[in-house]
């Protein structure tokens, strides 16, 4: 059973324990559309069996193993234009955990909000906003993280148990985790949008690096420089520089 957070203002101050669901995102949906819904409402469980990636794919996490939930926030403060910036600041929430319990492995933010520790992907985000009036009058954010797991279908995943060869207390990561999303969800709230940005582009995988994509199904060699404000990836290509949006390019291995 996990515990409320006690070093957060409103993430996780109501906590919904399921043990198994379809969908925590689905579930936190639910919860917002009741009268007088709270922001910062959890939901958490121990077995999702229809986790949701970017775009439609499938996260599949082992029982028991690792963190699953989904926060319901009312980032109404920000424009339809701006609605990346939350995204940012969910992923550095990610990127200051980690770098908590990680701190001598290489973490970074694979565009547009994987988490990567020593060129493995830890951690996936999934985001969903319902608009209104060009504003985002509610979203929520599902996250799932590797964090006690130690065989993967794929190759490139990875856990903090296989990177520090140690078993973290679910609990714990829980509470580190969401503290550090609320701290950069606050510096979102106050307007801090060039800081949040910088901050994001100096954690961004592969960037000022060369490396290989896959654009318009052929691969192309060049070099990430950043990100725009809507949320585009800016990657240099035979010395121009160009935008994309999700799924217009591809990182190849």
């Amino acid at each position: 059973m996990y515990k409320i957070p006690a070093n957060t203002l409103f993430i996780g101050q109501h906590l919904v324990f399921v043990p198994e669901c379809h969908s925590t995102n689905l579930e936190v949906q639910r919860l917002m559309q009741q009268k007088g819904s709270t922001e910062g409402i959890v939901v958490v469980t121990q077995h999702q069996t229809a986790g949701r990636g970017q775009q439609g794919s499938i996260w599949v996490s082992e029982p028991g193993k690792n963190l699953t939930f989904s926060i319901g926030l009312k980032p109404n403060f920000i424009t339809l234009h701006q609605q990346f910036y939350l995204s940012m600041a969910v992923s550095l929430g990610l990127y200051d955990c980690l770098l908590h319990f990680l701190p001598d492995e290489t973490i970074k933010i694979k565009w547009p909000n994987d988490i990567m520790v020593n060129d493995k992907k830890i951690c996936g985000i999934l985001i969903e906003n319902q608009i209104v009036n060009q504003r985002i009058d509610r979203s929520v954010v599902g996250i799932g993280l590797n964090v006690n797991q130690r065989f993967f279908p794929m190759p490139q995943a990875t856990s903090m148990n296989l990177e520090r060869e140690e078993v973290f207390d679910l609990n714990t990561v829980f509470s580190v985790l969401v503290e550090k999303i609320e701290a950069r969800y606050l510096r979102l709230k106050t307007g801090e949008l060039e800081k949040l940005k910088q901050a994001y582009e100096e954690n961004l995988y592969w960037r000022d690096e060369l490396h290989e994509f896959v654009i318009d199904h052929q691969t192309q060699q060049g070099i990430v420089k950043g990100v725009t404000e809507e949320g585009k990836l800016c990657v240099l290509l035979k010395g121009e520089l160009k935008s994309f949006v999700f799924r217009e390019i591809r990182y190849a291995y």
